[in-house]
This record gives C-alpha cells, structure tokens and sequence, in this order.
C-alpha cells in the first residue's frame, strides 16, 4: 500500500516512457519484416515484456538495450515450445494469436485467469474466414486458444463487431502476408478509432500501405513483406495523462516533454477536453504543457475513441464544478477488469457522487468539496492505481493498495509520480 500526500501546487516538468500501444505494434511489424530494425524509446514494462517473449518463441531474435534490435523473419513463423503463455496482456494476445496463425505449426496461447474472461470471438470468426483453424478451448469465446497453423490463406472476411479496435487491428498487421490478397469487411461500429489509425500508421512506415474506407468499415490490404527501418516511438499519452491531471485538480502546471503535438495516440485528445474544463494549454518544445485552473467545469463528452484515459477523466470531474458525463464506454467492462463499475466503486468510497450507467458514468463534481480519504481497491489494474492516485494530491488520506500493479505499463510510475513534489 502506499499513501499519497496531498499537494497545494505542482509546477514540475515530466518525460514518460514509449507509448504502450506503438510499441507492441512496432514490434510485430520488425518481427514480420525482412531484415534488422531498430526500435527507439520502446517502452519496456510488463506487458511488453510478454509480447517480445513470445515472439522469440516464435523465433524472432530480440536484443534490448537502449533500444531494441529487432531480426525480423520475412513473415516466417516457428513452432513454438510450450503454450505462449501473455498474462493479462489484451493486446499482446489478440495480435499474437494473428502472427501465430501465419505458421504452419500447432499453437496454444494463453494467458492469467482474468484473460479467460476477456471476449476474443469476433477475431477467431475473422480469422476462420480467411482460413485459420482456432478454437477456444473451454469452449467460452475467451482465451486459451488453440491454433492448428497453415498459414491465413486471403480472401474476403468479416470481423462481426469492431467493438475492440485490437480486433481489428491484430488482423491488419498479419494481413498483408496471406496467401491471396485479403480483404477485412468491419460490421457495427468500430470504437477506439484512434488505435486503428495508430495501426495504419506503423503498418505505412514499415512498407505496407492499406486501403480503406473513411469509417474503417472496409479494408484492402495489399500482399507484400513489411521493410526493416529505424523507428522512434512517442510518449505514451495515456501514461501523460496522470500528470496533466495533476495540473488540472492542483491548478499547477505540468510539461510532458515527449508526448508531441500532433501524436499518433488518440489519447493525447484528452488535454482539449481538460481545455474544455478550464485548463490552459500549450505546446512547448516536443511535448504539451497543461496549466490547470482555478475552477474546472463539468463537460459531457463521447469518450468511445478513448478508453484508457476515461479513469484520468473521471478523477478530475470529481474536482470540477457541475455534472461531467462520459458516455460511449460500455468496451470499458472487458478491460483488465471492469473499469467502468470500478471507477464507480472507488470514486464513491473518496465521497465523489457518481452513477453507473450501462454505457455511461455521470460524475456529479462539487469541486472536490465534501470528498475523504480511503483505501482504494486497484482490481489489479495499473489504470486504477494512477488515475486515483491524482485524487490524492487533493483529497488526504488517499491510499492506493496493490500498488505494483503499474508495472504493466510503466513500472516506474511511482519514482515519477515523486517528482511532482517539491524538493
């Protein structure tokens, strides 16, 4: 457990770790191309940790240093020794369970018992219509997977629902290796859109250009091997959003020095909606300056596009004057636990009145007025743990237990998270 100090201002400057989510997609392309590639500011935590392992399980030679030197194999895949085993690891296993369905061998990918409850159907229906012999092996639409490799033979498939965008994006990064060239049909509507342009965008820089309709409904991709390069990845804007928002509750000021303007990640729009509540914010350099305010006003916002910051939003809501309603969330549910009831839960232990909506969270702030400390339950979720642990910098008595679950995303979070203290 570890307690967090309430704070009058904060005035600090701040470099986080490579984005998450480049990282993983980066990888998978150097690990498909032909040739060494080099990957720099890679972010390494724990769920990257499970991607790089799993892919030198398949055979890919991986030497991390300051940065990463990736061999990639040309799209040939190896039978792998044992079960690929990614832990809570959502992303990792909806792209690896595409890059092993490129072998021609058996494979089984698993993961920890959270991941057994995490729906991965609409991808294994995808990938049997371009030919790929998986099975859920408990028979529940959720990991363990097993997958009788012969290669993705092409053609036209249907992925039934577009509600995870790592759906989605799992089968465009192994597409272009089919046998005939492959065409992806999207049914219902795609959420998280900024992960499939973020997709797109390594895909395009490593070689592959795809075709698609604007509403990503319909995807061309051409055949072809992705080309070995050198590639920097951006700061993770989801990890930035914990100290913008302590600017934002603080009426402080924060620089995040490497997470640029314009980004690839989606969630670098969470700091125009904190310019909605009140904040000021400027470009400095290579990274976003966020100057809080001394009221913050309640918005209502759409945040299907951005789920992972929607803990960061909620937490600051509590501290702003009027109702903020997030809708547009229901994909929160089969994140590493149901963040939406959780945020609710742990919100309503500090004093914060909110609701929980099927789709929808309704916070109705009285600019941090009434709120208490108390033990905040993290659901073994890194997410959790660092978006409330922005409300103590307001609220004393905050602590957060369960605390080492931020080494998913950024193992170093709490030696950060201390900088924001004067010394």
């Amino acid at each position: 457990m570890i307690a967090i100090k309430p704070i009058a201002h904060v005035d600090a400057v701040i470099e986080v770790p490579g984005s998450k989510s480049l990282t993983q997609r980066a990888l998978i392309a150097a690990s498909l191309a032909q040739g060494t590639s080099r990957l720099f500011g890679p972010l390494e935590s724990e769920d990257t940790q499970y991607s790089s392992a799993a892919l030198m399980q398949m055979g890919i030679a991986i030497d991390k240093n300051k940065e990463w030197r990736v061999q990639g194999n040309g799209g040939l895949i190896q039978p792998a020794a044992g079960p690929i085993f990614l832990g809570n690891n959502g992303t990792a296993t909806r792209f690896l369970t595409s890059v092993a369905s490129l072998g021609n061998s058996s494979y089984v990918i698993d993961g920890d018992p959270r991941m057994y409850q995490r729906p991965i159907e609409p991808l294994m229906h995808a990938l049997q219509g371009w030919g790929v012999d998986i099975i859920a092996t408990r028979g529940t639409g959720c990991p363990p997977l097993a997958i009788n490799g012969k290669g993705i033979a092409g053609g036209t498939t249907i992925l039934p629902e577009g509600k995870s965008s790592q759906y989605l994006s799992s089968l465009l990064l192994v597409a272009p290796y089919a046998k005939t060239p492959a065409v992806l049909k999207v049914e219902g509507e795609v959420l998280s859109r900024p992960y499939v342009a973020m997709t797109l965008s390594v895909m395009d820089a490593f070689g592959i250009a795809v075709e698609c309709t604007p509403d990503f409904s319909f995807f061309s991709i051409p055949q072809g091997c992705y080309r070995a390069r050198e590639y920097r990845i951006e700061g993770d804007a989801s990890n930035a959003s914990y100290f913008w928002a302590a600017a934002a509750v603080t009426g402080g000021r924060v620089t995040v020095t490497n997470v640029p303007v314009p980004s690839l990640q989606g969630d670098a729009m969470l700091v125009p909606l904190l310019g909605r509540m009140g904040c000021e914010v400027t470009r400095s350099g290579n990274g976003i300056t966020l100057q809080g305010a001394s009221r913050l006003e309640g918005i209502r916002v759409d945040m299907g596009d951005m789920p992972d910051v929607v803990p960061t939003l909620a937490v600051v809501a509590a501290f702003a004057h009027g109702t903020t309603v997030i809708e547009n969330i229901a994909h929160l549910r089969i994140k590493e636990c149901d963040r939406l009831s959780a945020m609710v839960a742990e919100l309503t232990k500090l004093g914060v009145k909110v609701e929980e909506k099927d789709a929808a969270m309704i916070i109705h702030g009285e600019g941090g007025e009434g709120l208490h400390g108390a033990a905040i339950e993290t659901y073994a979720d890194h997410r959790m743990a660092m978006s409330l642990a922005v409300a103590g910098l307001r609220i004393p008595g905050v602590r957060i237990t369960g605390e080492q679950c931020v080494a998913k995303s950024f193992p170093d979070f709490w030696q950060r998270f201390a900088l924001l203290y004067p010394k």
